[in-house]
Protein backbone atom coordinates (compact mmCIF):
# COMPACT_ATOMS: atom_id res chain seq x y z
CA UNK A 1 0.00 0.00 0.00
CA UNK A 2 1.29 3.42 -0.98
CA UNK A 3 -0.11 6.26 1.12
CA UNK A 4 -0.13 9.36 -1.07
CA UNK A 5 -0.56 10.00 -4.80
CA UNK A 6 2.00 12.65 -5.63
CA UNK A 7 4.87 11.99 -7.98
CA UNK A 8 6.90 9.92 -5.50
CA UNK A 9 3.94 7.79 -4.44
CA UNK A 10 2.72 7.13 -7.98
CA UNK A 11 6.21 6.47 -9.37
CA UNK A 12 6.84 3.98 -6.56
CA UNK A 13 3.48 2.30 -7.12
CA UNK A 14 4.07 2.06 -10.87
CA UNK A 15 7.57 0.62 -10.40
CA UNK A 16 6.21 -2.06 -8.05
CA UNK A 17 3.30 -2.70 -10.41
CA UNK A 18 5.53 -3.28 -13.42
CA UNK A 19 7.63 -5.68 -11.33
CA UNK A 20 4.50 -7.76 -10.82
CA UNK A 21 3.62 -6.65 -7.30
CA UNK A 22 0.03 -6.16 -6.16
CA UNK A 23 -0.26 -2.51 -5.14
CA UNK A 24 -2.86 -0.12 -3.81
CA UNK A 25 -2.51 3.66 -3.74
CA UNK A 26 -4.55 5.72 -1.30
CA UNK A 27 -5.11 9.11 -2.91
CA UNK A 28 -6.46 11.85 -0.63
CA UNK A 29 -7.88 13.48 -3.78
CA UNK A 30 -6.44 16.94 -3.20
CA UNK A 31 -4.34 19.18 -5.42
CA UNK A 32 -0.82 18.25 -4.34
CA UNK A 33 2.58 19.87 -4.80
CA UNK A 34 3.38 17.53 -7.70
CA UNK A 35 0.59 19.16 -9.71
CA UNK A 36 1.59 22.69 -8.66
CA UNK A 37 4.88 22.34 -10.53
CA UNK A 38 6.56 22.86 -13.88
CA UNK A 39 7.56 19.19 -14.26
CA UNK A 40 11.27 19.92 -14.50
CA UNK A 41 13.56 16.94 -15.09
CA UNK A 42 16.53 19.25 -14.80
CA UNK A 43 19.72 17.77 -13.34
CA UNK A 44 21.98 20.26 -15.09
CA UNK A 45 20.22 23.51 -14.23
CA UNK A 46 19.19 22.42 -10.73
CA UNK A 47 22.77 21.35 -9.95
CA UNK A 48 24.25 24.61 -11.22
CA UNK A 49 21.65 26.92 -9.65
CA UNK A 50 22.08 25.37 -6.19
CA UNK A 51 25.81 24.71 -6.71
CA UNK A 52 25.40 21.20 -5.33
CA UNK A 53 28.17 18.75 -4.56
CA UNK A 54 29.49 16.49 -7.35
CA UNK A 55 27.82 13.53 -5.61
CA UNK A 56 24.44 15.25 -5.68
CA UNK A 57 24.94 16.16 -9.34
CA UNK A 58 25.69 12.51 -10.16
CA UNK A 59 22.55 11.46 -8.29
CA UNK A 60 20.45 13.98 -10.22
CA UNK A 61 21.91 12.71 -13.50
CA UNK A 62 21.13 9.12 -12.51
CA UNK A 63 17.54 10.16 -11.81
CA UNK A 64 17.27 11.81 -15.22
CA UNK A 65 18.69 8.78 -16.99
CA UNK A 66 15.84 6.56 -15.77
CA UNK A 67 13.21 8.82 -17.30
CA UNK A 68 13.16 7.85 -21.01
CA UNK A 69 12.35 4.17 -20.39
CA UNK A 70 10.07 4.98 -17.44
CA UNK A 71 8.10 7.51 -19.49
CA UNK A 72 7.55 5.03 -22.32
CA UNK A 73 6.37 2.33 -19.90
CA UNK A 74 3.98 4.69 -18.09
CA UNK A 75 2.67 6.57 -21.13
CA UNK A 76 4.15 9.89 -20.00
CA UNK A 77 5.03 12.49 -22.63
CA UNK A 78 8.68 13.41 -22.02
CA UNK A 79 9.90 16.60 -23.68
CA UNK A 80 13.61 16.99 -24.44
CA UNK A 81 14.24 20.66 -25.12
CA UNK A 82 17.15 23.05 -24.54
CA UNK A 83 17.29 24.82 -21.20
CA UNK A 84 18.72 28.33 -21.23
CA UNK A 85 20.09 30.64 -18.52
CA UNK A 86 19.95 34.38 -19.09
CA UNK A 87 21.13 37.28 -16.97
CA UNK A 88 23.01 37.41 -13.71
CA UNK A 89 26.30 35.55 -13.47
CA UNK A 90 26.25 33.77 -16.83
CA UNK A 91 29.99 33.02 -16.63
CA UNK A 92 29.54 31.41 -13.23
CA UNK A 93 26.59 29.35 -14.43
CA UNK A 94 28.56 28.07 -17.40
CA UNK A 95 31.54 27.24 -15.20
CA UNK A 96 29.42 25.29 -12.70
CA UNK A 97 27.69 23.31 -15.44
CA UNK A 98 31.00 22.32 -16.99
CA UNK A 99 32.64 21.55 -13.62
CA UNK A 100 29.86 19.05 -12.86
CA UNK A 101 30.26 17.40 -16.25
CA UNK A 102 27.11 18.75 -17.87
CA UNK A 103 26.91 19.89 -21.47
CA UNK A 104 26.98 23.68 -21.71
CA UNK A 105 27.42 26.05 -24.64
CA UNK A 106 27.70 29.80 -24.60
CA UNK A 107 25.41 31.60 -27.03
CA UNK A 108 25.95 35.36 -26.77
CA UNK A 109 24.82 36.56 -23.37
CA UNK A 110 23.29 33.28 -22.22
CA UNK A 111 24.30 29.64 -21.65
CA UNK A 112 22.35 26.63 -22.88
CA UNK A 113 22.33 22.93 -21.99
CA UNK A 114 20.63 20.00 -23.70
CA UNK A 115 20.74 17.74 -20.64
CA UNK A 116 17.37 18.66 -19.08
CA UNK A 117 13.90 17.26 -19.80
CA UNK A 118 10.38 18.30 -18.83
CA UNK A 119 6.98 16.66 -18.32
CA UNK A 120 3.55 18.21 -18.02
CA UNK A 121 2.58 17.37 -14.42
CA UNK A 122 -1.14 17.00 -15.13
CA UNK A 123 -0.53 14.62 -18.04
CA UNK A 124 2.11 12.65 -16.15
CA UNK A 125 0.01 12.17 -13.00
CA UNK A 126 -3.02 11.18 -15.10
CA UNK A 127 -0.93 8.67 -17.08
CA UNK A 128 0.42 7.05 -13.92
CA UNK A 129 -3.06 6.77 -12.43
CA UNK A 130 -4.41 5.32 -15.67
CA UNK A 131 -1.60 2.77 -15.77
CA UNK A 132 -2.41 1.74 -12.20
CA UNK A 133 -6.15 1.60 -12.88
CA UNK A 134 -8.29 0.34 -9.99
CA UNK A 135 -5.24 0.16 -7.73
CA UNK A 136 -5.79 3.87 -6.98
CA UNK A 137 -8.54 4.51 -4.44
CA UNK A 138 -9.68 7.80 -2.95
CA UNK A 139 -9.39 8.13 0.78
CA UNK A 140 -7.46 9.59 3.68
CA UNK A 141 -5.12 7.72 5.97
CA UNK A 142 -4.81 9.13 9.50
CA UNK A 143 -3.44 6.06 11.29
CA UNK A 144 -1.88 2.67 10.73
CA UNK A 145 -1.78 -0.35 13.05
CA UNK A 146 0.90 -3.05 13.21
CA UNK A 147 -0.40 -6.62 12.81
CA UNK A 148 1.20 -10.05 12.85
CA UNK A 149 1.36 -10.05 9.05
CA UNK A 150 2.01 -6.42 8.18
CA UNK A 151 -0.11 -3.31 8.64
CA UNK A 152 -3.82 -2.55 8.96
CA UNK A 153 -4.91 0.78 7.54
CA UNK A 154 -8.36 2.31 8.11
CA UNK A 155 -9.56 4.06 4.94
CA UNK A 156 -13.06 5.48 5.23
CA UNK A 157 -15.28 2.73 6.62
CA UNK A 158 -12.91 -0.06 5.52
CA UNK A 159 -9.96 -1.76 7.19
CA UNK A 160 -7.32 -2.61 4.60
CA UNK A 161 -4.41 -4.98 5.22
CA UNK A 162 -1.03 -4.71 3.52
CA UNK A 163 2.21 -6.62 3.88
CA UNK A 164 4.13 -3.40 3.33
CA UNK A 165 3.24 0.28 3.55
CA UNK A 166 5.05 3.08 1.71
CA UNK A 167 4.63 6.55 3.20
CA UNK A 168 4.49 9.08 0.36
CA UNK A 169 2.62 11.77 2.24
CA UNK A 170 4.55 14.82 1.04
CA UNK A 171 4.98 17.52 3.66
CA UNK A 172 2.00 16.26 5.64
CA UNK A 173 2.00 15.38 9.31
CA UNK A 174 2.95 11.88 10.45
CA UNK A 175 0.00 9.51 10.64
CA UNK A 176 -0.84 8.02 14.02
CA UNK A 177 0.57 4.61 14.88
CA UNK A 178 3.99 5.02 13.31
CA UNK A 179 7.05 3.75 15.17
CA UNK A 180 8.69 6.61 17.06
CA UNK A 181 11.90 6.72 14.92
CA UNK A 182 9.83 7.06 11.74
CA UNK A 183 7.60 9.73 13.26
CA UNK A 184 10.63 11.76 14.34
CA UNK A 185 11.98 11.75 10.77
CA UNK A 186 8.66 12.88 9.33
CA UNK A 187 8.26 15.60 11.94
CA UNK A 188 11.68 16.94 10.90
CA UNK A 189 10.66 17.42 7.25
CA UNK A 190 10.71 21.12 6.41
CA UNK A 191 7.70 22.50 4.51
CA UNK A 192 8.60 24.75 1.60
CA UNK A 193 5.88 26.74 -0.10
CA UNK A 194 6.19 27.25 -3.83
CA UNK A 195 4.10 29.58 -6.00
CA UNK A 196 3.84 29.37 -9.79
CA UNK A 197 1.64 30.91 -12.44
CA UNK A 198 0.14 29.25 -15.51
CA UNK A 199 -0.28 31.67 -18.42
CA UNK A 200 -2.90 30.97 -21.06
CA UNK A 201 -0.61 31.72 -24.00
CA UNK A 202 2.68 30.55 -25.44
CA UNK A 203 5.67 32.56 -24.26
CA UNK A 204 8.68 30.31 -24.95
CA UNK A 205 9.61 27.28 -27.04
CA UNK A 206 11.92 25.89 -24.36
CA UNK A 207 12.81 26.48 -20.71
CA UNK A 208 14.32 29.90 -20.04
CA UNK A 209 15.76 30.62 -16.58
CA UNK A 210 17.33 33.63 -14.95
CA UNK A 211 17.59 35.50 -11.66
CA UNK A 212 14.29 35.40 -9.84
CA UNK A 213 12.19 33.35 -12.26
CA UNK A 214 11.90 30.77 -15.01
CA UNK A 215 9.47 30.52 -17.92
CA UNK A 216 8.71 27.12 -19.43
CA UNK A 217 6.31 25.69 -22.02
CA UNK A 218 3.16 23.95 -20.79
CA UNK A 219 0.29 22.34 -22.63
CA UNK A 220 -1.97 25.26 -21.73
CA UNK A 221 0.60 27.92 -22.65
CA UNK A 222 3.47 28.65 -20.28
CA UNK A 223 4.36 28.31 -16.62
CA UNK A 224 6.10 31.05 -14.63
CA UNK A 225 7.86 30.12 -11.43
CA UNK A 226 8.80 29.62 -8.82
CA UNK A 227 9.29 30.60 -5.21
CA UNK A 228 10.98 28.59 -2.46
CA UNK A 229 9.53 29.77 0.86
CA UNK A 230 10.74 27.60 3.77
CA UNK A 231 8.47 27.16 6.76
CA UNK A 232 5.23 28.12 5.02
CA UNK A 233 2.26 25.77 4.63
CA UNK A 234 -0.35 28.21 3.31
CA UNK A 235 -1.49 27.61 -0.26
CA UNK A 236 -3.38 30.79 -1.11
CA UNK A 237 -1.55 32.63 -3.93
CA UNK A 238 0.02 35.87 -2.79
CA UNK A 239 -0.53 39.00 -4.94
CA UNK A 240 2.84 40.53 -4.10
CA UNK A 241 4.62 37.30 -4.99
CA UNK A 242 2.65 37.07 -8.23
CA UNK A 243 3.74 40.55 -9.25
CA UNK A 244 7.37 39.88 -8.35
CA UNK A 245 7.45 36.65 -10.37
CA UNK A 246 5.75 38.28 -13.34
CA UNK A 247 8.22 41.16 -13.48
CA UNK A 248 11.18 38.78 -13.06
CA UNK A 249 9.83 36.62 -15.90
CA UNK A 250 9.67 39.60 -18.28
CA UNK A 251 13.24 40.51 -17.35
CA UNK A 252 14.39 36.94 -18.03
CA UNK A 253 12.66 37.05 -21.41
CA UNK A 254 14.10 40.53 -22.08
CA UNK A 255 10.66 41.74 -23.15
CA UNK A 256 8.45 44.63 -22.21
CA UNK A 257 5.61 43.58 -19.89
CA UNK A 258 2.34 42.69 -21.59
CA UNK A 259 -1.10 41.88 -20.17
CA UNK A 260 -1.30 38.18 -19.32
CA UNK A 261 -4.09 35.93 -18.11
CA UNK A 262 -2.31 34.00 -15.33
CA UNK A 263 -3.74 31.42 -12.93
CA UNK A 264 -1.59 31.51 -9.79
CA UNK A 265 -1.14 28.37 -7.70
CA UNK A 266 0.80 27.47 -4.56
CA UNK A 267 1.82 24.11 -3.17
CA UNK A 268 3.86 22.84 -0.24
CA UNK A 269 6.86 20.59 -0.78
CA UNK A 270 8.82 18.71 1.85
CA UNK A 271 12.58 18.84 2.27
CA UNK A 272 14.99 16.81 4.37
CA UNK A 273 17.99 18.31 6.14
CA UNK A 274 20.35 17.57 3.21
CA UNK A 275 17.86 18.38 0.43
CA UNK A 276 17.65 14.80 -0.84
CA UNK A 277 14.60 12.53 -0.58
CA UNK A 278 14.18 9.85 2.03
CA UNK A 279 13.64 6.62 0.08
CA UNK A 280 13.84 3.12 1.51
CA UNK A 281 13.08 1.29 4.72
CA UNK A 282 11.72 3.43 7.53
CA UNK A 283 13.51 3.08 10.86
CA UNK A 284 11.76 1.17 13.59
CA UNK A 285 9.14 -0.60 11.53
CA UNK A 286 9.40 -3.85 9.58
CA UNK A 287 7.45 -3.61 6.34
CA UNK A 288 7.36 0.19 6.50
CA UNK A 289 9.03 2.31 3.82
CA UNK A 290 9.40 5.98 2.90
CA UNK A 291 9.23 7.97 -0.33
CA UNK A 292 9.38 11.50 1.04
CA UNK A 293 10.94 14.97 1.03
CA UNK A 294 12.37 15.58 -2.47
CA UNK A 295 12.53 19.37 -2.00
CA UNK A 296 11.91 20.78 -5.53
CA UNK A 297 13.21 17.70 -7.35
CA UNK A 298 10.24 15.38 -7.03
CA UNK A 299 9.74 15.06 -10.77
CA UNK A 300 13.44 14.67 -11.46
CA UNK A 301 13.88 11.92 -8.87
CA UNK A 302 10.49 10.18 -9.06
CA UNK A 303 11.53 7.05 -11.00
CA UNK A 304 14.77 6.78 -9.01
CA UNK A 305 12.92 6.96 -5.71
CA UNK A 306 10.45 4.37 -7.01
CA UNK A 307 13.27 2.00 -7.98
CA UNK A 308 15.11 2.48 -4.67
CA UNK A 309 11.96 1.76 -2.63
CA UNK A 310 11.02 -1.23 -4.80
CA UNK A 311 14.53 -2.66 -4.44
CA UNK A 312 14.35 -2.24 -0.67
CA UNK A 313 10.97 -3.99 -0.52
CA UNK A 314 12.37 -6.86 -2.59
CA UNK A 315 15.49 -7.12 -0.43
CA UNK A 316 17.95 -6.28 -3.20
CA UNK A 317 21.45 -5.06 -2.46
CA UNK A 318 21.56 -1.31 -1.90
CA UNK A 319 22.93 0.72 -4.81
CA UNK A 320 25.02 3.86 -4.42
CA UNK A 321 21.85 5.90 -4.97
CA UNK A 322 19.94 3.86 -2.37
CA UNK A 323 22.61 4.49 0.24
CA UNK A 324 22.49 8.23 -0.50
CA UNK A 325 18.69 8.30 -0.03
CA UNK A 326 18.42 5.86 2.89
CA UNK A 327 16.21 7.40 5.61
CA UNK A 328 18.58 5.85 8.14
CA UNK A 329 21.27 8.41 7.22
CA UNK A 330 19.62 10.77 9.67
Amino acid sequence: MIVGAGVLGLCTAFELHRRGRAVMVVDPGEVNASLVAAGMIAPAMESAIDDVSPDHARLFRAGRDLWPAFAVAAGIALAHRPAEWRGGDVDGMEARLRAMGFDARREGDHVTTDEDYQVDPAQALAALKQALGQAVITGRVTEIVRTDHGWRVPVGDKLLDAETVVLATGAGEAVAGLPEPARVLIDAIQPIRGQIGVAARDLVAHVVRGPGAYVAPMASGAVIGATMEPGRRDTAPDDETSERLTQAAWRVLDRMPEPLDIEWRAGVRGASADGLPMAGAAPGGEGLFMALAPRRNGWLLGPLVGAVVADAIEGRAASTEARALDPGRF
